[in-house]
């Protein structure tokens, strides 16, 4: 799997683990609708920690936790 689809996985996932909607995300986060929605969609091929750091702070998480996931071990993402 490549980074920006792990990165759209597990944005999905806290999404529907907090039953949050990406508008509720932009309202919390402040990270622009579109910008959401191309994470989600892979149209990035990479996102800033910046706007991954946003969004953790519109899910109530720390990046840490973002990142803690497998879907961001080594041996599951592309070189």
């Amino acid at each position: 799997m490549r980074l920006n689809q792990a990165v759209s996985k597990r944005l999905l996932e806290l999404l529907e683990e907090r039953n949050m909607t990406q508008y509720q995300l932009y309202m919390k986060s402040g990270v622009p609708k579109s910008t959401i929605g191309n994470i989600v969609n892979c149209s990035y091929d990479s996102v800033k920690l910046r706007i991954i750091h946003e969004l953790c702070q519109g899910l109530g998480i720390g990046i840490d936790t973002f990142f803690a996931s497998p879907l961001f071990q080594e041996d599951n993402l592309e070189p």
